[in-house]
């Protein structure tokens, strides 16, 4: 019956996927093999009209010490802004999975079945493009919450569909690519490079 609603109403509202639909599905996703040393992105940002915002490229680096990992990311944006992004996460045995970041409000929180991941955070932006604003005031920025889908297609390669959404509406939508470079890289230069590397809109100041 449920089968049969959905293929009735999908062409107008869709029905709504659960990560537990992909449980199946290979190859297997793993942060802790997926998300370890380099790695690189790119990625094309619309607005809530659908329309192309900006595209950026990313670079990553992880590593993991069992099941809690860093994750390293610096992003190059279009409009060139640069961004970065320090996920500390953790997986239990069950395919939980948790992380927290410097512009996450409170604690990510999400599930892996098959090569799927699916989590939800409430992400802290900036209202505007405030390039150049030093002195960016809370009311400048405001949160809004991610819901991403996390598809692994081959063993180094990831797609990553998201959207963001404010007041239950749809503010934006992002679709990023991921490809694993080299499993084995030693990320401590790349920290290095990450700690040095200046946010163009910096973070909003602490409540």
């Amino acid at each position: 019956m449920r089968k049969t609603l959905c293929l009735s109403l999908f062409a107008l509202f869709g029905c709504s996927q659960s990560v537990q639909d992909y449980q199946a599905m290979t190859p297997n996703l793993q942060l802790s093999q997926f998300f370890v040393g380099s790695s690189e992105a790119f990625g094309v940002m619309h607005d809530w009209r659908g329309k192309q915002s900006l595209h950026f490229t990313a670079e990553l680096c992880g590593q993991w010490q069992g099941n809690s990992g860093d994750l390293y990311e610096i992003f190059s944006f279009s409009d060139g802004r640069v961004d970065k992004r320090h996920w500390q996460l953790s997986q239990n045995n069950q395919g939980e999975i948790s992380g927290k970041a410097e512009d996450v409000v409170g604690q990510a929180t999400g599930q892996l079945a098959g090569n799927t991941l699916y989590w939800q955070y409430v992400l802290r932006i900036p209202k505007a493009d405030d390039a150049g604003n030093k002195a960016a005031q809370s009311s400048d920025y405001i949160d809004v919450t991610v819901k991403d889908w996390l598809y692994l297609v081959s063993p180094t390669q990831l797609i990553n569909r998201s959207t963001l959404h404010k007041f239950g509406l749809t503010v934006g939508e992002l679709t990023l690519a991921i490809r694993q470079l080299d499993k084995t890289a030693d990320c401590a230069a790349f920290i290095r490079r990450y700690e040095a590397t200046e946010r163009t809109v910096p973070l909003a100041p602490q409540s």
